[in-house]
């Protein structure tokens, strides 16, 4: 790589010597002035300097993001980011190697080198997202839900199997090790790297929107759509504008009682509040000084949900404490203080503050408990409100009348005990006024009632707590009190842990809180997303049935990161976020309906009420638990050898060669169509005409709306496409473990249970009207007919649409429905980049405007006739809408494509179809 700016040098590491590209060159020149730039933006900074060759990377582009000071971020610019790795995790990685493994196919058939097709970035793909909450209840349930996680996914892994084979620079993490961001934070992420003898700072994009997580460690990085990751893998730079920083000042310390997760809830409120979408944050004040790793981690995870493309905090001290704690080896933690500190990327308490595009301030010490819900995480709620919020919430968004404010969910049996996983389970109903009074269910041997605010799944989930050994101590040491006192979770509250690395079982063992956790009720049962990604597993079948046949409005409590409709579980409409403790407290209370700072979650074995106050640890008690019972050793051991010692992935038998042999017959992973017919020229831009509404949406459309990956119904179109191949309702999975079939996925898309399609009013579902003939049906039914009349069609939506994950499958099953153009009030980020890279345009209605302002009715035939060749990132289109008369409205839209590589990728089709042709002529 030429040296433009004549900015390489060298340093010591401790361990010899190594080049690096000397951010103070540029500063030298006159270019810049490295002090008043935010660290982020230093890390963008080093990469353009680094890999600047005057072909991907210009010197006009070192230095415009050396000039970030004075244009704060505003400028418009291009910047090309080549990060140095890229994380995946098996919901969207299997989709990535599935098009990865189609590429090949194509260039083969084109007649190219197949073995261009190969990651040239490393790779790694942690398999998390696959266990499911089957089974809850004992020390077996660990043992039963990985055996029937790889019973389930035999053809998923056998797939991955062979692409750890096949590809070169790309490793797979096996089930069963923990959650990605977790894996990642732990042991992946180094803060720095030696490669030919350089040196440079860790960055990564990953196929998940909480990759965000190691921006806590210093680490720059921000979730992708799959597409996009592939173009990373095969030596594509990401292309985003310059982004503007938003400093977020931390003063203070949080006080008695409040948690890690406590605060990013009051940080994504905040944060949501200042619209940070599509910006950097980066953390800085005397506050992130007081802050531990663990908790800077639970921030950053949090950024997707505050809508930032990353939560940032620096390089420092405490990073170096964390990866000693963590087990990283001497001489790697003496690379990354040598080189931070050589290249003015460690940060300090007496360093100056840098230049922000704008500032936002929060003192720690007005952090309180906090819940977020019931539908979305910046929806935050302190513990002193929330009984009263949940009425409020039960009679306006869930159009029910509150009860009487006695105990939810009083029970008889059993005398109050754990329940007995060998009782029978019955279902009876005899209640006039069900969610009030309550529905009588027995089941495992025990009777209660249950009505509206019951809890009836608490989860310690996801990576966002379960890394942080605080809050997960914390949840141990109120379960330990609780159980001195004789209070277990209640018997209709389905229980779970799952952490997100197997070091969390360590240390509960040590501490021996994993007992104290299962006197209540809670064992783990798997280490993976499970509840946090939909994977909840069923509700025992007589709560399922009861509360399906009485419309309940039940709670799930989480200590996750989303809680969207349809999204934790199809029975459970209200899902809290809380901290690990809050969510062993909601399992004592069993019941959202409650003011926890003023009545008992239950009653000791002596009769005497017990308060949340009575069991809730001091930060002290937590802190000698952690300085005690969690160290390095626990972290090397779990992760030596990590590619190698699950035996049962080890056993998976796998085909060979570097071409996928595709199985017809396979309901898992089938070639995708959009390469198969794939020719070397390029076909013109060519405007829209004739197009009908498929989907007319209001406002927060989610990514889980759009393309669910929870579980599959059977009388669903995919549910019934899985029956006619043979495959039993039992063995559907979920549609997040079918992604490698584009046939079970474009049945799906738009298909979430709580999705509501005005086109089609009083419906929930993926209903729609075929407008000719004006029948109602299935989305999927009338894309089919569309298609077959080879009509185009468009979706009109809100605001933030594509909100949440970062869902490749949610642009790939648009475009397979035959959608050609998205009408928006506005995008979330990564969705709007994944339309992009799959060749469906997105339009944005004018500031101000929205379909419903313009009197759309979703009826109309809509035409572009402006679209062409001459298309430009960023410029504003007129659009026609006719209604059955002829009468037409025309209205302005801005294209959001935000960059000329981005259309590029719109000109070929897609990001797939752009790089298989570049490598095609090379």
């Amino acid at each position: 790589m030429p040296d433009v700016f004549n900015a390489r040098s060298s340093f010591d590491t401790g361990n010899g010597s190594a080049d690096y590209y000397r951010l103070t060159a540029l500063e030298d020149a006159g270019l810049t002035k490295v002090a008043e730039l935010p660290y982020s933006i230093r890390v963008l900074l080093e990469s353009v300097l680094r890999n600047c060759d005057d072909y991907v990377v210009s010197q006009d582009d070192v230095k415009a993001v050396a000039n970030w000071a004075q244009t704060k971020g505003t400028g418009g610019e291009e910047v090309p980011f080549k990060p140095a790795r890229v994380v995946l995790q098996d919901f969207t990685g299997v989709p990535a190697v599935v098009d990865l493994a189609a590429m090949r196919s194509a260039m083969q058939r084109l007649g190219g080198d197949a073995n261009k097709i190969n990651p040239l970035v490393p790779a790694d793909l942690v398999i998390d997202h696959s266990v499911q909450v089957d089974h809850y209840l004992g020390e077996s349930s660990l043992d039963l839900n990985i055996d029937m996680e790889f019973s389930r996914n035999r053809e998923r892994y056998e797939f991955l199997r062979w692409g750890q084979k096949a590809f070169d620079n790309f490793r797979v993490v096996p089930p069963g090790t923990g959650i990605v961001h977790q894996v990642n934070l732990e042991y992946l992420a180094k803060c720095v790297f030696v490669r030919d003898g350089v040196a440079l700072p860790d960055s990564l994009v990953g196929t998940d929107s909480h990759t965000t997580m190691i921006d806590g460690l210093g680490v720059v990085g921000w979730g992708v759509g799959g597409i996009e990751a592939e173009g990373v893998m095969l030596g594509q730079p990401i292309y985003m504008l310059m982004p503007e920083v938003v400093g977020m000042k931390l003063t203070g310390k949080l006080p008695a009682g409040a948690t890690a997760t406590d605060l990013v809830l009051m940080v994504t409120e905040i944060l949501r509040k200042e619209k940070v979408v599509g910006k950097f944050v980066e953390f800085f004040g005397d506050g992130v000084s007081t802050m531990s790793l663990a908790d800077r981690a639970t921030i950053a995870n949090m950024s997707p949900e505050y809508g930032a493309t990353m939560g940032f905090f620096p390089i420092d001290d405490r990073t170096l404490d964390y990866l000693r704690l963590t087990g990283r080896t001497d001489d790697e933690v003496t690379l990354v203080e040598r080189y931070t500190k050589e290249n003015s990327l460690f940060r300090t308490d007496s360093a100056a503050v840098p230049t922000f595009t704008r500032t936002v301030e929060l003192d720690l010490s007005n952090v309180v408990p906090s819940l977020a819900g019931p539908k979305r995480p910046q929806d935050r709620i302190t513990v002193a409100n929330m009984k009263s919020q949940w009425n409020t919430d039960l009679q306006e968004v869930y159009e029910k009348t509150p009860g009487d404010r006695s105990p939810a969910g009083r029970w008889e049996g059993e005398g109050g005990g754990v329940p007995d996983p060998a009782g029978a389970a019955t279902a009876e109903t005899a209640i006039a006024d069900p969610g009030v009074d309550g529905v009588s269910v027995e089941n495992e041997g025990c009777t209660f009632h249950l009505k509206h605010g019951s809890v009836v799944i608490a989860a310690i989930t996801s990576c966002t707590n379960t890394s942080n050994p605080s809050v997960m101590v914390a949840a141990g040491l109120v379960a330990q009190k609780a159980a001195e006192r004789g209070l277990a979770a209640k018997p209709w509250v389905k229980t779970s842990i799952a952490p997100g690395s197997r070091v969390v079982t360590d240390y509960y063992e040590k501490s021996k809180l994993d007992v104290e956790l299962a006197k209540i009720g809670f064992y783990t049962v798997g280490y993976g997303c499970t509840t946090c990604i939909g994977n909840s597993g069923p509700l025992p079948a007589p709560i399922s049935a009861a509360i399906r046949e009485h419309d309940l409005v039940v709670s799930g409590v989480l200590s996750g990161n989303r809680n969207f409709e349809g999204r934790i579980n199809p029975d459970v409409k209200a899902n809290y976020l809380a901290s690990p403790p809050l969510v062993v407290v909601y399992a004592l209370a069993g019941t959202t309906d409650i003011d926890l700072n003023n009545e008992p979650i239950g009653e000791d074995t002596e009769g005497k009420p017990v308060f949340m106050r009575d069991i809730w640890p001091t930060q002290e008690e937590v802190q000698t638990v952690v300085s005690n019972c969690v160290r390095p050793e626990m972290f090397q051991t779990q992760y030596d050898d990590v590619w190698n010692k699950n035996e049962k992935w080890n056993a998976i038998a796998t085909s060979e060669g570097g071409i996928y042999d595709w199985n017809d017959d396979s309901t898992y992973i089938q070639e995708p169509p959009f390469l198969v017919d794939l020719t070397p020229e390029v076909s013109p831009i060519k405007p829209l005409a004739g197009a009908r509404c498929l989907a007319l949406l209001g406002d927060s459309v989610t990514t889980d709306h759009i393309s669910p990956a929870g579980a599959i119904a059977k009388d669903s179109p995919a549910g019934k496409f899985l029956q006619e191949q043979g495959v039993a309702p039992v063995d559907f999975n979920s549609y997040g473990s079918r992604r490698g079939n584009d046939r079970v996925m474009t049945r799906g898309t738009l298909a979430n249970i709580r999705i509501r399609n005005q086109l089609a009013p009083g419906t929930e579902g993926g209903i729609t009207r075929y407008l000719p003939s004006d029948e109602v049906m299935p989305i999927y039914d009338a894309s089919m007919k569309y298609q077959a009349d080879g009509t185009p069609l468009v979706i009109l939506a809100g605001s933030e649409y594509g909100t949440g994950s970062s869902r490749d499958w949610a642009a790939k099953g648009t475009f397979l429905l035959g959608v050609r153009a998205v009408l928006a009030a506005s995008y979330e980020r990564i969705h709007r980049s994944n339309l992009v890279m799959m060749g469906v345009l997105p339009l944005e209605f004018e500031p101000g405007s929205t379909w419903q302002s313009l009197g759309l009715t979703g009826e109309e035939t809509f035409s572009i006739p402006e679209l062409g060749e001459d298309l430009k990132p960023g410029q504003t289109i007129k659009v026609s809408a006719a209604d059955s008369s002829g009468s037409a409205k025309e209205f302005a839209m801005k294209v959001r494509i935000d960059t000329p590589v981005e259309l590029d990728y719109y000109r070929h089709g897609g990001i797939l179809q752009f790089v298989l042709r570049k490598l095609l002529a090379e």
